[in-house]
């Protein structure tokens, strides 16, 4: 079962939803992976949009691997992607959602939303 509060994400492939998390271990690979000396420079690569086919599949890696998987980089480029790229890319994209997402801060602006004093009504 997979626990977003704990970054945890599914890559769906083959009709089977592999785990993935980015532990802090999977992070340091990306880091090296990417040449960045930062979680911060890590996270602002990213930001970005513009990942690479291989920025892609490094990232599903460390995020397989972080979740317990055992796959190489040729073994993950080459799976049966459901949804083809556009789901390997929605993974990819969603897993680092779950880790450099801010649920304390989306939890808060709710928060904020729903614990404004009722307005009158206006006619």
């Amino acid at each position: 079962m997979i626990n977003r509060y704990r970054g945890e994400t599914a890559l769906m492939a083959g009709g089977q939803a592999l785990p993935m998390r980015l532990t802090l271990g999977a992070l340091a690979e990306l880091e090296h992976a990417f040449a960045v000396d930062s979680l911060p420079a890590l996270g602002e690569r990213f930001v970005g949009g513009r990942l690479s086919a291989r920025d892609v599949t490094r990232i599903l890696v460390a995020g397989l691997r972080g979740a317990g998987s055992g796959l190489s980089e040729d073994q993950v480029a080459s799976l049966d992607f459901d949804g083809g790229l556009n789901g390997a890319i929605r993974a990819a994209i969603d897993l680092l959602d779950a880790t450099f997402g801010d649920p304390a801060g989306e939890a808060a602006s709710q928060t904020e939303a729903t614990s404004r004093p009722p307005q009158p009504p206006t006619r």
